[in-house]
């Protein structure tokens, strides 16, 4: 959009109300006579929403739109409501899909709220949080085998374009929240209105809509409603956590959205551009989400995130600066999924506090730190192989070979959520049928099959049923 230069002769507006004198893009300043907003108040340009955001001095503040900014121009009054932004709380938005003002975009009624809360709160205090050390069972065998969902944690789904992090994230979805007794809630941040309304579509006829909770703020919205969407979402988990005693599960798709949306409101702005043309702030920005999503005494909010990595560089900025963040994170391989290993989770590079003896049991964490050993050790191999042929290597390295093939092949298993286009039927595998196929395969107790019959199946009882 064209910049507007900055009107030096803005009209007196007296206290109750400003005018615009510049338009940037998505970046509005307002002159005030009297009085100027707070920051973070909510102030209206023409029926257009705008965030304040700072104070530029001589009475002007600059303000995030948060809607298009087509109608405005320079003069164009601005009304200060004297309230930061609110979204609806409590029983009335479960089943509902809303946007970042808890507007609806189901084509229904309003919700009549119980509440209404502002977007903008700290993190609980240190001495209200409390440790779960348990562990959020999937039903996929890759993530619970190694790198298994901390309950009131978070967790990253890693991944550059087209590796499956939204298919994962969905079959999670699929897996968990039927299952989970509290609130579960899904925030779409920058990604697409398609996946959106087969998401909404899918959760319709799993029946477990009306104990969920959707919002959205797309990619064809303005840089401030993917900013600001994630904290209308969580200001809605933390009254169920808070005020109902709920546990609460947040699905996020996707936090690299939330950082890019700040990157450009900050170049908007005018601040100094960081490393790689992040914004100085983004430590800052991030944490101030991240940090809500906490277990207190009242209940606990678990957090499962699509983390989109650009150009598979895992150590861009906001990838380096999300993974501190987490307690578990499962990285997606594009070597894997260019096998068709899918779900194409890398099990060296996926990793979880929750993977220790303590937490998951010592038997667990032994064949965990196996299966790793074993596919480590394939991975050195692969050089050789690929120059010399598998004939040229060692019986110990053969097994090891073999073992490690049909490890990698019973690490995948068809989805619910693209069962109907991929022509299989999906598999939620429990824990201990995990366990016990991968033991089998490390003692080789069960190496009376090529290996392509332990590629798409659940436990290794379906060999015998010969459903493989």
């Amino acid at each position: 959009m064209q910049d507007v230069a900055p009107d030096t002769d803005a009209p007196d507006t007296g206290q109750a109300g400003g005018a615009i004198v510049a338009i940037r893009g998505g970046i509005v300043d307002v002159a005030f006579a009297g009085q100027i907003p707070r920051i973070d108040s909510l102030v209206l340009a023409g029926g257009v929403p705008m965030e304040v955001a700072s104070v530029v001095g001589d009475g002007i503040v600059r303000c995030i739109a948060l809607g298009g900014v087509g109608g405005l121009a320079l003069g164009t009054p601005v009304t200060d409501t004297g309230a930061e932004i609110t979204v609806p709380v409590g029983a009335a938005v479960l089943g509902r899909m809303l946007d970042m003002f808890g507007a609806p975009l189901d084509g229904l009624p309003a919700p009549e709220a119980e509440d209404h809360r502002p977007i903008h709160a700290a993190p609980p205090h240190l001495s209200d949080r409390v440790l779960r050390a348990s562990v959020l069972e999937t039903g996929i065998k890759a993530i619970d085998l190694l790198s298994p969902i901390e309950r009131g944690g978070k967790t990253g789904l890693f991944g550059g374009a087209g590796v499956g992090k939204t298919v994962l994230l969905s079959e999670l979805i699929h897996n968990t929240v039927e299952h989970h007794h509290g609130v579960s809630l899904f925030c779409g941040i920058g990604e697409r209105s398609r996946e959106a309304e087969e998401l909404w579509r899918e959760m319709g006829e799993a029946g477990v809509r009306d104990r969920m909770v959707m919002l959205f703020g797309q990619m064809n919205e303005a840089p401030g409603v993917r900013f600001l969407v994630g904290k209308s979402a969580l200001t809605m988990a933390e009254y169920f956590r808070d005020t109902r005693g709920q546990d609460v599960l947040v699905l996020i798709d996707n936090i690299f959205r939330f950082v890019q949306a700040g990157s450009e409101l900050s170049g908007l702005l005018g601040r100094m551009p960081s490393r790689v043309g992040y914004q100085p702030t983004l430590a800052t920005e991030l944490a101030e989400l991240e940090e809500r999503i906490a277990s207190t005494r009242k209940g606990a909010i678990t957090s499962i995130q699509a983390v989109y990595v650009p150009a598979d560089d895992f150590t861009d900025p906001a990838a380096a600066h999300i993974f501190s963040h987490l307690s578990a994170s499962v990285v997606l391989s594009r070597k894997r999924a260019s096998e068709g290993l899918y779900p194409a989770v890398d099990p060296l590079a996926s990793a979880s506090v929750m993977l220790t003896p303590n937490v998951v049991g010592q038997r667990h964490y032994d064949i965990a730190r196996a299966v790793r050993r074993t596919l480590a050790e394939y991975e050195d191999l692969r050089d050789i192989i690929a120059m010399l042929g598998i004939e040229e290597l060692s019986a110990h390295d053969r097994a090891v070979v073999a073992r490690a093939r049909r490890l990698e092949r019973f690490l995948t298993q068809p989805f619910f959520t693209v069962g109907a286009a991929a022509g299989t039927a999906g598999r939620l595998v429990p824990v201990a049928d995990t366990l016990d196929g991968c033991e089998a395969i490390l003692s080789e107790t069960r190496f009376d099959r090529p290996e392509s019959a332990y590629y798409m199946i659940g436990g290794l009882k379906e060999l015998a049923e010969g459903t493989a």
